[in-house]
């Protein structure tokens, strides 16, 4: 096979574009390496003081266990230990956590009771023989690789200010590896090494601190066992809050239609059976009953209306939920500004619930935030809505106050979804929701 020659010109451009990319793809594996680098120095570094406390906790352990068993008084002493642990080992999940971009949940039975029960607690509960060995292992390995990651990040520090100050020291400056600095020559060695220091920590700081994380998430996350419980126990009262929620709301449909529609209908029906008593005998006043029934049964159509976009709004079904959220804002009396990245159609339970949770925190702000704006923020993800609502009233927002906010959670529970709530004395209050999309 022959292959025509390409022109000089092209060459030299086909060759340009290739080393252009080659850099390209260099200098960008190189940011990768170094934005690893400091992450992962500051996880080990942490995981040193973690470990100190982890070093106390043992040595607290063992002072305890040697009461126990010699001179029978440390008994007491045993849950207030053990408690220790436990929110040294929550401290290390929360850590854990943001390493790895999960979150882990504390699979502890509450510990509550006579002395004798707590510790009946304590000795059958699998996470604490899973605490006791984490809190071991991470007192050796977690204090072992924080000094690896602060000797290599201090010796890459001191190696390279040695060019600064070893020529107007009076004494002979002697490096942490026995070498005099007594030359320009040495000092530029000794940049070297602190160049070495800073690739090796670039290589062996983030799988480091990688392999940490993962050992210690397997020895802190909740068993196999515990984790299975725990989510039937939290599907039971998913499933109980939905259940409590749509009793409420076939009740409050009830209401409407027989308060307000079912009433105007019945007095429709009365007007024109008095029109029919009074067509023969006074015709004018027959055609103003007639008005009257008509407007009656306007307004017992629009009451109608509204109860049936109190059970899913048609808007979401014309506009999907992007157009219906634009609707809420606009007709919300506070300066509402939308933050939205377009999410495409939900299913059709995800949307609604979305629409009524975001319009009751718009009817919350109105009636107690004092709120001069809103920002609704709503984006979804491959499995998850997610929704923001932030105002800047005074905060202070209290579920227990019954301001709308517990029926918010229970359409979140409703859907196994999250909420959380942060709203402190003074504002701001900020809402997040985040729903399933897979039904």
């Amino acid at each position: 096979m022959v292959v025509p020659a390409l022109p000089p010109d092209c060459c030299r451009q086909h060759y340009r574009t290739i080393g252009g990319m080659s850099a390209t793809s260099t200098f960008g594996r190189l940011d990768a390496v170094f934005a690893r680098g400091w992450p992962a120095l500051r996880y080990l570094l942490l995981g040193g003081l973690t470990a100190v406390l982890a070093l106390i906790a043992v040595s607290g352990l063992l002072v305890v266990t040697i009461m126990c068993l010699i001179f029978g008084l440390g008994l007491p002493a045993v849950p207030e230990a053990l408690r220790m642990v436990r929110r040294l080992a929550n401290l290390e999940r929360r850590r854990i956590g943001r390493e790895l971009d999960l979150v882990i949940r504390e699979p502890y039975q509450p510990l509550s009771g006579s002395l004798r029960t707590q510790l009946r607690t304590l000795a059958f509960d699998p996470a604490t023989r899973r605490d006791l060995a984490w809190v071991v292992w991470h007192s050796i390995t977690g204090l072992a690789l924080g000094l690896v990651a602060l000797g290599l990040a201090s010796e890459s520090i001191n190696e390279a200010l040695l060019m600064a100050y070893w020529w107007w020291v009076p004494e002979v400056v002697v490096t942490s590896f026995g070498i005099a600095v007594t030359s320009w020559g040495i000092a530029w060695l000794c940049l070297g090494i602190s160049l070495g220091c800073i690739v090796v920590a670039l290589i062996v700081l983030p799988p480091a601190a990688r392999w940490q994380a993962n050992f210690g998430h397997l020895l802190l996350r909740p068993a196999k066992g515990v984790a299975l419980s725990d989510q039937v126990a939290e599907l039971t009262a998913s499933r109980a809050a939905a259940l409590d929620a749509h009793g409420v709301e076939l009740r409050r449909i009830e209401r409407d239609l027989h308060d307000g529609t079912q009433a105007r209908i019945a007095a429709v029906i009365m007007q024109l059976g008095i029109v029919g008593q009074l067509r023969t005998r006074d015709l004018d006043a027959a055609f103003a009953m007639v008005e009257k029934a008509q407007d009656t049964a306007l307004s017992a159509l629009t009451e109608l209306r509204d109860v049936v976009r109190s059970i899913y709004p048609p808007i979401l079904s014309d506009r999907g939920l992007d157009g219906a959220v634009t609707a809420l804002a606009a007709r919300c009396p506070i300066p509402c500004v939308l933050a939205m990245s377009p999410i495409g159609r939900q299913p059709a339970a995800v949307e609604a619930a979305a629409y009524f949770i975001i319009a009751e925190a718009l009817t919350n702000a109105t009636k107690h935030s004092g709120a001069t704006t809103v920002t609704i923020a709503l984006h979804a993800t491959a499995d998850t809505v997610h929704i923001e609502i932030t105002d800047n009233g005074h905060g202070g927002a209290d579920e227990s106050l019954g301001t709308g906010l517990t029926g918010i959670r229970r359409r979140a529970d409703a859907f196994d979804g999250r909420t959380d709530l942060t709203s402190p004395v003074g504002g701001p209050t900020a809402l997040r929701v985040a729903l399933p999309r897979g039904m």
